[in-house]
């Protein structure tokens, strides 16, 4: 049987994320111009060329831009809009798979391929849970993102099995939706304090009539090569950098924890370092810096608020580390920041 509980810890891509052609086709398809998103979302235009990439707040904000102009349930709109022929490689494999529950896993393999986007599953009594996280995010994905992920995922899961499967149940932070609540088919939560999709554990089962075994060996091939390509070039420093990231609001991060987490020694880990030019300490501040710099260009986050987050125990200690820093308080370079016309770019 194909059960699985696991969360796992690839290395995701650097923040660049490339949107593919069926993505602004089927944007196009729905009378939405590229014009104005790009205007409303506050992109450079080189984002739509072929060689464009966004980071995850650019993302972000072309999500809700996107929900400006098309409606609280674009994220739907959109998902009915794709067809499984034009998506890329690494969500096509998906519909090749042999079952909903190996369809799942090979999508959560390949993602890193397409975003620093994390995407969580495991198995709880009789249900499979699927959530997803952003690496680089400082605000909550929205609510149209949100909607059409979980609706690709089922749209998915019918596609490939010629059925139409509804999840167990749905939790999603929006609003009600009438055209969302008929569409899955099951019972939703609004207004949820976190978002996640759960899958009947015996749907998991359930075989893919689109199944080719030829053409998943050859995509499975050429995927893990591409993957293998992306975790091979990013250096340690890179990867204690994304460890970082993720521990730093659970608390103070230590080296301990972190080598344990890439498994390998803490000397080991020491000395790659110091190979590479740098030192646990120094990446722990430098990281810290960089976090700081983007939460404080978020004006609904609280000082004390990011001290929190960047894992200090108190506000005065998050305080002297900024002056050291950027010779002036947090407040300050928030003040500085919000009046520039051209806002100060963060050092690394």
């Amino acid at each position: 049987m194909f059960y699985f509980d696991t969360e796992d810890k690839m290395m995701p891509t650097p923040d660049r994320i490339k949107t593919p052609d069926t993505f602004w086709k089927a944007i196009e398809s729905l009378s939405i111009s590229r014009a104005a998103l790009l205007r409303d979302a506050k992109l450079p235009s080189s984002v739509f060329s072929s060689e464009g990439r966004m980071t995850t707040k650019q993302l972000f904000a072309m999500w809700e831009a996107l929900q400006t102009l098309g409606g609280d349930d674009i994220g739907l709109a959109l998902t009915e809009t794709m067809h499984e022929a034009t998506l890329p490689p690494s969500f096509l494999v998906a519909f090749h798979a042999k079952n909903v529950g190996e369809a799942l896993h090979r999508l959560a393999r390949f993602k890193a391929l397409c975003a620093p986007e994390e995407f969580r599953m495991a198995v709880e009594d009789d249900g499979c849970v699927v959530t997803t996280a952003w690496t680089y995010a400082n605000q909550l994905e929205p609510d149209a993102l949100t909607d059409a992920t979980f609706t690709f995922l089922v749209n998915m899961v019918r596609a490939g099995t010629g059925e139409r499967i509804t999840p167990k149940s749905v939790e999603l932070r929006r609003g009600l939706s009438e055209r969302l609540e008929t569409w899955f088919g099951c019972a939703i939560t609004w207004n949820a304090p976190h978002a996640r999709i759960t899958f009947n554990k015996e749907d998991l089962e359930l075989p893919f009539t689109s199944y080719n075994s030829e053409l998943l060996k050859m995509l499975d091939a050429a995927l893990e090569a591409d993957l293998n390509k992306v975790e091979n070039t990013t250096s340690l420093t890179d990867q204690v950098r994304w460890h970082l990231r993720r521990a730093l609001t659970a608390g103070r991060p230590e080296l301990r924890s972190i080598a344990r987490d890439m498994a390998i020694s803490e000397r080991s880990l020491q000395r790659h370092l110091r190979s590479e030019g740098h030192s646990f300490k120094s990446l722990l501040s430098d990281t810290r810096h960089q976090l700081a710099c983007e939460y404080l260009d978020e004006p609904d986050f609280d000082i004390s608020e990011i001290a929190y987050l960047l894992g200090y125990e108190d506000q005065g200690s998050f305080y002297r580390a900024f002056l050291k820093w950027e010779c002036q308080t947090p407040a300050e370079w928030r003040s500085r920041l919000s009046d520039s016309p051209d806002k100060v770019p963060i050092r690394t």
